[in-house]
């Protein structure tokens, strides 16, 4: 008689949980979990190495939660210090909960459609950005432990109320953007890089903010394909398991993205869904992913939102066609880009995946936190602090990051006077654009900046700049 197989051992669940941080996830959201599943709470100020012990002491192979954006660098060093601990999202998923300028350098960097944005850690340089740029702009707080509503969002028509909030508010860095006038803007959930649910925020009439809680209204009909579309790309940009977007719809009819983060208010069912998906993924299909159809929020959007925050446990069944069911069920369809769509085919283009386990950092903060690090040479990790990377060529990688030194303004100058068409006048005015930082840091990440913000400075000038970059690291 054959042997029986053995069940595949579950990796052991932990959730974590901030003190004064509202809970996202509950052990509720995991039915049917088989084993214990521990909860670990961080307490601030210098509990660190308490915390680290507790999550060893516990055994805990995935702890979920988010993380937010005051706690996001010290739990960049946690994460490091347990190198076997799976966090969901992973600290790179979570880089844009942490400030606007985050999510901004997510969207360069996977040419991600955002308004035009500035983002200065000279003030003087702000001020003098401020008396050269036209209005209106839009001045956003980038970082704090409360960016929400639309409080820390200001619209400026003139540099003199650019001068004067900032000389009230004293936002660093200083995040400017170009004011894009909007129709409305679509909030859109994901799970697994499947939309699960979308709604409309309009302004009230007159306004320009569409935020609920300053007036705007809402309702879940008719989000567009193309929306939809663009919400996955960003969502597989980031390897988020849950993801949630607030993308505008422009007068102009373009899509742009303006938020982009793991932290969101959803209902009750739609963290169960999560949880589902979760158990999916760690138990290596043990339990059934939940079945969520594109488009079910037109549908639970007709309810009460005080039915929604009571509703737990939803589940929908799968289209399966036959003769009726192709008279009654095909019969709704979603006007698209590429014609007009049954339900059930739109729902095929969009499976739920599973994100990628990855042991490299992609936004490690010695190189990206630019908020703690302007002004100061970016400082080598220590060797006991760096991730365990099983791959040899991710620790060459890695070692060339930890190796960064700060430019001299001089070096900089040699850079671009190697470039045929730069003279020392025109390298002169390209550094007193960027200082040697946002310098290095354009030519790693955005090259087009230097297009879009340096008029005489051509595409044939950046790609001459990026070949001699590449040589000049080499010598470095």
């Amino acid at each position: 008689m054959a042997k029986k197989k053995k069940q595949q051992k579950l990796p052991k669940l932990g959730l974590l949980y901030l003190d004064y941080v509202l809970r996202f996830f509950d052990k509720s959201n995991f039915k049917g979990w088989p084993d214990k599943i521990e909860t670990v709470t961080y307490h601030w100020k210098n509990d660190k190495d308490r915390f680290i012990k507790e999550v060893k002491r516990k055994k805990i192979d995935v702890l979920i939660g988010n993380i937010p954006a005051t706690a996001y660098e010290t739990f960049r060093e946690i994460a490091r210090e347990l190198p076997h601990v799976q966090f969901i999202p992973s600290m790179d998923t979570q880089f844009s909960n942490k400030s606007k300028e985050n999510v901004t350098r997510f969207a360069w960097k996977y040419d991600i459609p955002i308004p035009k944005t500035y983002i200065f850690y000279d003030h003087k340089k702000a001020e003098k950005f401020i008396d050269s740029t036209d209005f209106p702009k839009i001045i956003k707080k980038s970082y704090g432990p409360s960016n929400y509503g639309g409080y820390f969002v200001h619209k400026v028509d003139s540099a003199q109320e650019a001068h004067n909030l900032l000389a009230q508010k004293k936002y660093h860095p200083v995040y400017m953007q170009d004011f894009v006038p909007m129709e409305a803007d679509v909030r859109v959930m994901l799970i697994g890089h499947k939309p699960v649910c979308a709604f409309w925020r309009r302004p009230p009439e007159g306004e320009w903010l569409t935020n609920t809680s300053q007036g705007g209204s809402m309702d879940y009909m008719d989000v567009p394909k193309e929306l939809l579309d663009l919400a996955v790309k960003v969502s597989k940009a980031a390897n988020a398991e849950y993801w949630a977007c607030d993308i505008a719809v422009g007068q102009d009819g373009k899509y742009r993205i303006l938020e982009c983060a793991t932290a969101f208010a959803a209902f009750p069912y739609i963290r169960d869904w999560i949880g589902q998906y979760l158990m999916w993924k760690f138990s290596n299909g043990r339990f059934p992913l939940p079945n969520m159809p594109l488009y079910n929020w037109e549908e639970l959007g007709k309810m009460d939102a005080s039915v929604l925050r009571t509703l737990r446990y939803i589940t929908f069944g799968r289209y399966t066609p036959s003769y009726d069911g192709a008279f009654f069920l095909d019969s709704k369809t979603k006007e698209t880009e590429e014609g007009e769509m049954y339900l059930h085919e739109l729902d095929a283009l969009y499976p739920v995946l599973l994100t990628e386990d990855r042991t490299k950092e992609e936004w490690p903060s010695e190189k990206w936190n630019f908020q703690d690090n302007y002004g100061h040479t970016v400082r080598k990790v220590h060797a006991q602090s760096n991730p365990h990377y099983n791959d040899e060529d991710e620790n060459s990688e890695s070692a060339e990051q930890e190796n960064m030194i700060e430019l001299t303004e001089k070096k900089v100058e040699k850079l671009l006077t190697s470039v045929e068409g730069i003279g020392k006048k025109k390298a002169e005015k390209i550094m007193d654009k960027f200082n040697t930082t946002e310098l290095v840091h354009a030519l790693e990440t955005a090259p087009e900046k230097l297009v879009e913000e340096i008029s005489w400075f051509k595409k044939k000038f950046l790609t001459k700049l990026q070949k001699e970059w590449k040589e000049f690291k080499k010598k470095l």
